[in-house]
């Protein structure tokens, strides 16, 4: 079956265990979201993509783009990319986001017309002595939080993305801030960290972990690159979690 292809594609190229594989593909895969290259009866790259909107306008997010080993250096990514972005125009999507895995890939993009965008700021941070006064929450409280924290320039991402992370983060919320975030041991990860920043250590210790890292808002660090498909089309300046 070409589910089974698409996973084990998934697998060799990223190397994500099966769990992980199977939440994309139970969450957030549809066939009218995937493209895909075939020689034969076999699978020899596949793209996916998540619905994200700006300022009104839909933006498709490009996940998972994999070449077969066996199939690498022969054109097979830029064929299908360029497929993909004459099917998204065609079907209205204003622009495509995408994040590059590495400096090769970022300069690879770069060749197709795809620009820099969507910056954030990092934080690693020690476990504060006293702890965030924080609550879990469910997808959809999640969801409606979010928008209010979101800043101006964010790309917002609901439905299926929510879903997608929600099988691997948790949701909580405190009195000024919004957090999602995986626990590995005493190590926090903040997936996304909206509102006080401030407030990183204590989630840390809220959450009895010893040291967190957190992606906030912010100008350091590029996590996106952006291609118009329409004239009106501007690139955003805030993506959030890119699904990494």
């Amino acid at each position: 079956m070409i589910i089974d292809q698409l996973k084990a594609l998934w697998q060799c190229s990223f190397g994500d265990p099966e769990d992980a594989i199977d939440a994309f593909f139970s969450t957030a895969y549809t066939p009218a979201r995937c493209q895909v290259l075939m020689q034969g009866d076999q699978v020899t790259a596949a793209l996916y993509w998540l619905d994200t909107q700006y300022q009104g306008q839909k933006l498709a997010y490009l996940y998972a783009v994999a070449t077969h080993p066996d199939f690498r250096g022969r054109g097979q990514c830029r064929c299908l990319m360029t497929h993909t972005k004459k099917l998204l125009k065609a079907r209205g999507y204003a622009g495509i986001l995408l994040s590059p895995a590495s400096d090769g890939l970022r300069q690879m993009y770069g060749g197709m017309g795809y620009r820099d965008c969507c910056y954030c700021a990092k934080l690693s941070v020690p476990a504060a002595k006293e702890p965030a006064p924080l609550r879990m929450i469910g997808a959809d409280e999640y969801t409606r939080l979010r928008r209010q924290y979101l800043p101006e320039d964010g790309v917002v991402q609901e439905g299926e993305n929510i879903t997608y992370l929600k099988s691997f983060a948790s949701f909580y919320a405190g009195e000024d801030f919004l957090l999602a975030a995986a626990q590995e041991g005493t190590v926090l990860h903040g997936l996304e960290l909206l509102g006080n920043r401030q407030a990183a250590g204590g989630i840390v210790k809220a959450l009895s972990c010893t040291e967190g890292t957190f992606r906030t808002p912010g100008h350091d660090t590029m996590l996106a690159m952006f291609l118009p498909l329409k004239p009106s089309a501007r690139a955003p300046g805030y993506l959030g979690f890119p699904f990494d």
